[in-house]
């Protein structure tokens, strides 16, 4: 089943695509919480304190337990006006 995991505006010219994370990696790396996620993802990439985090979306932080077949969404902070 895996963990699908989606960026969104400025987080997809940084991260790229969405990816789906397969079962055996999600065990094999033990990838537990949404900051695993992320550092899986982001080979080195920095996350901005103010980057936004969802898991099946809701609004979560970066210690949040993730789960097979949950969704991760990471985008930055929207303003409206």
């Amino acid at each position: 089943m895996g963990i699908h995991v989606k960026f969104f505006a400025s987080m997809r010219d940084l991260m790229g695509d969405d990816r789906d994370i397969e079962s055996e990696i999600i065990k094999e790396k033990a990838l537990n919480t949404v900051d695993d996620i992320w550092n899986y993802c982001a080979e080195g990439k920095e996350r901005s304190a103010n980057v936004l985090i969802a898991v099946n979306m809701d609004y979560v932080n970066g210690q949040s337990q993730i789960k097979e077949g949950d969704e991760v969404a990471f985008f930055p902070p929207v303003t409206g006006g």
